[in-house]
């Protein structure tokens, strides 16, 4: 097959709307981009001179997959920016949610997005005649995540129960419990995943050095929430200063704006929490997550896939855990009032697919200025960097065969959530 023949007009399995180019010239490689077709929701223009409440539902309808990140996101910095201190319970609350579209997330990218790449099939719904058991199982662990979400944000998408200082309504005791149980059952399903990508060989025709970033927890184990940035540098910042770390600019072949640190691309998500976070991974997830660990998980973004996996576990594992802390409380606390009505406050969170900032200043009981800076637009430059690696070593190789696979398989382990695929690869001959 010659390249300048290989054209792709759609893929599935990515959420949204966007394209890769990949331009030869002269039989060399003169040009790759991820192009963004979508576009903009201008929500943070939408969420001026809104009160602070109804921003909160309105900026997590930037997605559907993400909004639990994207609320808990805004009401950390809406709560930062009024001065607003919530009881321990609503933490709990809220790690109990985030558990919940985390394992929804992951679950869906590794069972259905992922793994028929692996595996040769065109879709999950291929696989199922051969691996029936594998789909099943990640279609209760998806299933799953997605009633969890339900339980404590009282609806499995844009839910309005999370509200800024507390939560409109907590669950009962028993509906707490049942959820720990089935969480506890689901273990084996979430391993299922594990064990299959562990055992098959990853591809290494894009594999170059990265910088990692991810959030620092607010104590010592694994997490997801914190005021504090990790880089792979060793350097350390304050989640206010999200600015300096991804330096947002535009690009002409996107409508999505781009992150550079340090002028260099920089990669968020399920890897780079492993990467950075790893060694603090306990219970059945940390004991994968030392099975599976190499030295190309520093270079490889095919890995992603595999930190999806074990993650899902940790979570199905923290699930039982927040429960047993939330069942001890006997009553559910009064939602806290803002003790002031001028403010800012900036917020990270840990989106299924990397670090997610949320940014708010109020003035008289009034958003004034909103910036939001998702995980996908600050990836997008390494994934860019990536598919540019793999490219120029298939065709150095003379490796033509299935190259539009090879290349879709690295823009898919990224996660990219885009919303709803369609146009992502296309490979042009000059």
């Amino acid at each position: 097959m010659s390249l300048n023949r290989i054209k792709i007009e759609s893929l599935a399995r990515v959420e949204g709307h966007g394209g890769i180019t990949v331009e030869f010239k002269g039989g060399k490689l003169s040009n790759v981009t991820v192009d963004i077709h979508e576009g903009p929701r201008l929500l943070e223009t939408i969420a001026v001179g809104r009160i602070p409440s109804e921003v909160v539902s309105l900026t997590c309808r930037i997605c559907a997959i993400c909004t639990i990140s994207h609320r808990y996101a805004a009401l950390r910095a809406m709560e930062k920016a009024l001065e607003i201190e919530i009881p321990p319970k609503v933490h709990l609350m809220r790690e109990l949610m985030h558990c919940g579209e985390m394992i929804e997330s992951n679950a869906l990218h590794v069972f259905l997005l992922a793994l028929p790449d692996y595996l040769g099939y065109p879709s999950a719904v291929h696989m199922v005649p051969d691996h029936a058991e594998d789909v099943q199982a990640g279609l209760r662990v998806k299933k799953f995540g997605v009633k969890l979400m339900e339980l404590t944000s009282a609806r499995p998408i844009h839910g309005e129960n999370p509200v800024i200082g507390g939560f409109g309504k907590y669950p009962s005791k028993a509906e707490l419990l049942r959820f720990k149980y089935e969480a506890e059952s689901l273990i084996p399903d979430a391993e299922r995943g594990v064990e299959i990508l562990r055992n098959l060989r990853q591809p290494t025709y894009m594999e170059e050095g990265m910088t990692f970033m991810c959030i620092k927890p607010e104590h010592d184990r694994y997490g997801w929430v914190g005021d504090r940035i990790l880089v792979s540098t060793g350097e350390e910042f304050n989640a206010w200063d999200y600015r300096k770390l991804t330096n947002e600019r535009v690009v002409p072949h996107s409508m999505a704006k781009r992150s550079r640190f340090q002028d260099k691309p920089y990669f968020v998500g399920a890897l780079a929490r492993f990467n950075l976070l790893g060694e603090r991974l306990d219970g059945a997830a940390g004991e994968h997550f030392r099975r599976c660990y190499n030295l190309s998980w520093i270079r490889n973004p095919m890995y992603n896939n595999v930190a999806q996996a074990i993650e899902t576990v940790w979570a199905l594992e923290e699930v039982p855990r927040i429960v047993d802390k939330l069942v001890a409380y006997e009553e559910d606390p009064e939602i806290v009032a803002p003790s002031r009505d001028r403010g800012a406050g900036s917020a990270a969170v840990e989106a299924p697919r990397g670090t997610l900032y949320h940014h708010y200043e109020v003035a008289d009981g009034k958003v004034i200025r909103a910036d939001i800076v998702t995980p996908t637009a600050q990836f997008l430059d390494m994934m860019e960097q990536h598919i540019r690696v793999a490219a120029e070593n298939l065709l150095k190789e003379g490796d033509t065969e299935d190259v539009e696979l090879k290349l879709e398989m690295i823009a898919r382990a990224y996660d990219p959530c885009i919303s709803c695929a369609t146009h992502l690869v296309k490979v042009r001959g000059i």
